[in-house]
């Protein structure tokens, strides 16, 4: 059955509406009661963030738990692991997660644009820059005694941090696959699978480090194991959740067009990257500004759990950053511009509750111990925030104003106020009509047909020929 030219020009038609309807929607949206439109909105953040908290929380959960047990071994040892997780790993870790935060406006625009497909190759894409990155990374891990030294830690401490850091090669290429499938999953509204393998993830993480560790007495070994099984649990629940059939409709099996733009999502991933780097980046400089410090191993290891502790709760914000990448991404794909400019307006409602609800708990316990493609933009803030403004201060204050380590967590906090009041600017600044036009225009460059869609190509030969004559 052969389609004529009318037939052609009618299903253009209808296409071109079916745009104009998904650009309509959020007129139709705003003619709901504010407080209605408010609360159907919270519940599609909250179906996306508490999961990803849940899920967050319970995983860096285990990097704290661990350093617990660390502490019961030796003050040295806690040391040298608070050097290596604090600047290493987190080197490492912002870098991939950065990079990672690519995935998540590609999936979340595919998913919203209705290029199902498209998620698993964007995913599959992102396992092959991710592992080739991280790669190219280890010798930071193999020589860790040696960067140690050479940033002029002391020589016990830089020895024990680089034997630590030989036992961590194994827990971060975790990283490729446990955060790119968060965000693949979590694009499409099904990440509470993985709340539930972290909640059992870091329950099993605690058993293991409690046998290990006290039981059988393997020390730092035995501390290090049961980081490794515990976040490698983690990825292989995820992978048979994916390959068992539970995502019908983005993961058609492994893909040769995988490999294909590859140059184009390694540059937006390293836009992703820098972005989160220099956030990440700018706690490890400031556990380095410890270290010269006069008893460095409990400065390094003060500072390190007050960090931990603080990222602990950073958590929660990442699992709303991962909704708000989701909605407006969605939005995005879907070419609604209002929609998404809403979602944004409750999201940061929400956030600023919650922020001030730990910023209380945070004075009342005082003595306790990525979605629209704008990174590049970001990465600017944060790089004039952080390190022009953030440890110029701590510097002065640590160093100067004799405050030690308290001067130079005053300096950190002045430069996350800064970065804060930059990003509401940014956001409230933003057009959003704009980037559903940059986010059409990216899906369909990066686009390859369905083996469906192909095939019913091939079924209107007229149609395909109409259209090169077009494009000709």
């Amino acid at each position: 059955m052969s389609l004529s030219l009318t037939d052609y020009f009618i299903v253009s038609v209808n296409m071109d509406n079916g745009v104009q309807e998904r650009l309509l929607g959020p007129e139709a949206e705003e003619k709901g009661n504010l407080k209605e439109r408010v609360w159907e909105e919270s519940k599609k953040i909250w179906r996306v963030a508490l999961p990803g908290v849940l899920s967050r929380v319970s995983s860096f959960g285990t990097i704290v738990v661990t350093q617990s047990f660390v502490g019961h071994i030796s003050d040295l040892d806690l040391a040298g692991y608070a050097l290596v997780q604090t600047i290493s790993v987190r080197f490492v870790n912002g870098i991939l997660l950065g990079m990672s935060s690519a995935t998540e406006t590609l999936c979340g625009q595919s998913f919203g644009a209705g290029q199902y497909h498209m998620m698993g190759i964007y995913l599959q894409r992102s396992w092959i820059v991710d592992l080739i990155t991280l790669t190219i990374l280890i010798p930071v891990f193999i020589f860790g005694t040696q960067i140690y030294k050479l940033l002029g830690e002391q020589e016990d401490i830089a020895k024990a941090g680089g034997y630590i850091s030989l036992w961590f090669i194994p827990f971060v290429y975790n990283f490729v696959f446990s955060l790119t499938i968060q965000m693949y999953l979590q694009a499409q509204l099904k990440n509470r699978i993985i709340a539930y393998l972290s909640i059992f993830q870091i329950l099993l993480h605690v058993l293991l480090s409690y046998v290990f560790v006290y039981v059988l007495n393997w020390g730092i070994p035995g501390a290090m194991l049961a980081l490794c099984i515990s976040s490698w649990f983690l990825v292989l629940g995820e992978f048979v959740y994916i390959f068992g059939g539970w995502c019908p409709d983005t993961w058609k099996g492994f893909s040769k067009a995988a490999f294909l733009d590859i140059l184009p999502v390694v540059k937006l991933s390293l836009s992703s990257g820098v972005m989160v780097c220099l956030e990440l980046w700018y706690n490890a400089i400031l556990v380095l500004l410890a270290g010269y410090m006069q008893n460095a191993e409990v400065a390094i290891s003060a500072f390190s759990i007050c960090l931990n502790i603080n990222a602990w709760e950073f958590m929660i914000s990442l699992g709303f950053l991962g909704a708000a990448c989701v909605r407006v991404s969605n939005e995005l794909g879907k070419g609604n511009a209002k929609a998404a400019k809403f979602s944004i307006k409750v999201l940061l409602g929400t956030s600023v509750i919650i922020g001030v609800f730990f910023f209380i708990l945070c004075l009342a316990f005082g003595r306790v111990a990525v979605g629209a493609g704008l990174q590049g933009t970001v990465a600017i803030i944060n790089l004039c925030c952080f390190y022009a403004i953030g440890i110029p201060l701590g510097a002065v204050l640590g160093y100067v104003g004799h405050l030690q380590v308290k001067g130079i967590w005053i300096g950190m906090i002045c430069g996350v106020v800064c970065e804060t009041l930059a990003l509401c600017a940014l956001t409230w600044r933003t057009d959003w009509d704009e980037q559903v036009v940059k986010a059409s225009e990216r899906l369909n460059r990066w686009y390859i047909k369905s083996s469906e869609e192909s095939s019913q190509s091939s079924k209107h030969p007229r149609a395909k020929d109409f259209e090169d004559q077009q494009q000709g």
